[in-house]
C-alpha cells in the first residue's frame, strides 16, 4: 500500500506532481523500498525516500533554500544538503541519472546507510537519542488516534507537540552531520558500491552470452522483475556469488561460441570443390602461375581444386539442449558455481533461440522448459533458490530427459549430464535409452566433476573429467 506521504508531502528537492508520480509507482514496484519504509527512522523519512531518489534520477535536481521549507521537514532538507553538497555526488549520478533501476537500488542503499548513520549517531549521542525516542512515540500515538479515531479527532495539542519536536530534531541532526561528516561521506560511499555491485549482478543473471548485452536485455525486461531481483541479491549473499559465476562463465561461452562459429575455415582435412575462400596455397599458387592457370581453371570449372574441408561443422543453433545437473548433498559446496554454469549454458540457448530442459536430479529429478531459453525473473529465483540435497539417481534424469525430447520443441537435443556421483542402471533402462537415441539422433556429453563413474560410460558419447566448473574441460559444453 502507498503510503499517503509519498503523494501529498513537502519535498526539499524541485520535484513536480510528475516526478512524484514516477517515484510513487517505482514505490509500488519495489519490495526493498516498501521494507526500508517500514522500519524509517523518523516521521518524514519516507518522504526523505523521495527525495533521495529525486537527487539521483533527475537531471537538474536543485535543493530548495531552507527558509522556503516548513519545519516539520527541515530534517530532511539537513539530510539532503549534505548528500548533495559531497564531492562525489555528481560522480554517483553519472551511474544513477534517468535510470530506473539503478536509482531505484541507489535509493534503497542510501537509505539503508543514512539509517545506519543515524541509529550509530543515537548510541553516542543520549541527548539525539532520547529525542528521537519522544518524536517516533508521539508519531506511533498519532498514527493510532488516526486510526481509531479518524483524522480529523486526532487531538491536536499532541499534534502539536509532535511537530514541534520533529522542527527541533534538525537541529540535533545538523549538529551531528558536521560533528561527523566524514563517516556520512563513507556510508554514502559504501551505498553506491553496492548500488553498482547489485545491478551488476541484475545484468549478470539477465545478460546473454553477448559481451554488452546486459543493458538491453534489461531494458526487454518489465521493471518490476529488474526490482524483484536487486531486492534479492541484496538480501541474499548465495545469489550474488551465483551472479557473479554467471557473469563469469557467460563470458567464457561466449568465447567458445565466437571461436566455434566465427572461424572461416576447418582445417581438418582436404576436399574438391571450387569455393575460392577454401583455397589451398598450393593451388592459389597454381593460379598465379601464368603457366599453369589455364590447367587450374580448367578443373576449377569442374569442381576439382583441392580446399580444406568444413565437413563435420555444426551449423549455428543445431538443436535445443537439455541439461541434467546433479543435486545430491555431495554437489552442495559447488551449488553456486552449478547454478552459474546452468545460466551461462541457458545463455546460449537464449542468443540462438534453442529451446532449454534444465533437469536437476539427486533421488528424484525435476523438469523445466524454457521456450528458445527465455527465463522470468521468477523462474530465476526459483533455480537460484532452490536445492534438491539426497542421493543420486540417474536413471531418473535420463528419463526426465527423454520425456523432454518426446515433445516436439526438444526433438534434435542435446544433453549435457552433469554429477560427481555413480549409480547403476538396469540393463533393460540401457536398452531402452539406447533405442532412444538412435531413433532421436541425439547425444550425450558428460562432465564427471572428480569422480570416475565406470555407469557414465554405458550412455555417453564423450565424457570429460574436470575438477569443477571453472576447469577447462567444463567448456567443452559451451561449444554444444
Amino acid at each position: 500500500m502507498l503510503p499517503k506521504t509519498i503523494d501529498t508531502a513537502e519535498s526539499v528537492i524541485n520535484k513536480d506532481q510528475f516526478d512524484k508520480r514516477r517515484f510513487a509507482k517505482l514505490y509500488q514496484q519495489s519490495q526493498g523500498l516498501q521494507n526500508l519504509n517500514q522500519e524509517k527512522a523518523f516521521p518524514t523519512y519516507e518522504v526523505l525516500l523521495g527525495d533521495i531518489w529525486a537527487g539521483l534520477y533527475k537531471t537538474s535536481p536543485e535543493l530548495k533554500p531552507i527558509e522556503d521549507v516548513a519545519k516539520t521537514y527541515q530534517t530532511n532538507h539537513a539530510f539532503m544538503e549534505r548528500i548533495m553538497r559531497d564531492e562525489r555526488f555528481e560522480s554517483y549520478r553519472e551511474y544513477t541519472m534517468l535510470d530506473d533501476l539503478a536509482s531505484a537500488i541507489a535509493t534503497v542503499q542510501f537509505g539503508k546507510q543514512t539509517q545506519a548513520w543515524l541509529e550509530k549517531q543515537r548510541t553516542q549521542d543520549k541527548a539525539l537519542d532520547k529525542h528521537m525516542q519522544k518524536v517516533n512515540a508521539m508519531q506511533r500515538q498519532l498514527e493510532k488516534q488516526e486510526r481509531d479515531d479518524g483524522a480529523d479527532k486526532v487531538n491536536q495539542q499532541l499534534h502539536a507537540d509532535a511537530q514541534q519536536k520533529t522542527e527541533e530534531l534538525q537541529a540535533h541532526v545538523t549538529d551531528a552531520l558536521q560533528q561527523d561528516s566524514h563517516g556520512f561521506s563513507q556510508g554514502m560511499e559504501k551505498a553506491m558500491q553496492d548500488t553498482q555491485n547489485t545491478k551488476a549482478a541484475v545484468k549478470a543473471l539477465v545478460g546473454g552470452t553477448k559481451a554488452g548485452s546486459g543493458d538491453a536485455e534489461l531494458r526487454s525486461m518489465p521493471l518490476r522483475d529488474q526490482l524483484t531481483l536487486a531486492d534479492l541479491i541484496q538480501k541474499d549473499e548465495s545469489i550474488q556469488k551465483i551472479a557473479a559465476w554467471a557473469g563469469q562463465l557467460k563470458q567464457i561461452a561466449h568465447k567458445k561460441q565466437k571461436n566455434k562459429y566465427n572461424s572461416p575455415t576447418s582445417r581438418g582435412g582436404v576436399t574438391l570443390g571450387n569455393n575460392p575462400e577454401r583455397l589451398l596455397p598450393s593451388e592459389l599458387a597454381l593460379y598465379q602461375n601464368e603457366v599453369t592457370k589455364g590447367e587450374f581453371l580448367r578443373r576449377f570449372a569442374k569442381r576439382k581444386i583441392r580446399q580444406h574441408d568444413t565437413k563435420g561443422k555444426k551449423a549455428l543453433g543445431k538443436g535445443p539442449i537439455v541439461l541434467c545437473l546433479d543435486q545430491s548433498g555431495s554437489m552442495k559446496n559447488l551449488d553456486n558455481q552449478a547454478k552459474g554454469f546452468a545460466l551461462a549454458l541457458m545463455s546460449i540457448a537464449k542468443k540462438q533461440k534453442r529451446d532449454f530442459a534444465f533437469i536437476p536430479f539427486s533421488s528424484h529429478a525435476e523438469r523445466y522448459i524454457y521456450k528458445k531459453g527465455n527465463m522470468s525473473s521468477q523462474d530465476m529465483v526459483n533455480l537460484c533458490q532452490s536445492f534438491l540435497g539426497g542421493g543420486t539417481n540417474f536413471q531418473g534424469a535420463l528419463q526426465k530427459a527423454t520425456e523432454a525430447m518426446q515433445k516436439s520443441a526438444l526433438k534434435d537435443a542435446d544433453i549435457v549430464f552433469v554429477s560427481d556421483g555413480e549409480d547403476n542402471l538396469s540393463d533393460q533402462f540401457l536398452q531402452q535409452f539406447h533405442q532412444h537415441k538412435k531413433r532421436e539422433h541425439f547425444n550425450v556429453l558428460s562432465l564427471l566433476i572428480g569422480a570416475n563413474s565406470e555407469t557414465v560410460k554405458l550412455f555417453s558419447d564423450k565424457i570429460v573429467k574436470v575438477q569443477d566448473f571453472t576447469d577447462e574441460g567444463s567448456f567443452t559444453a559451451f561449444e554444444i
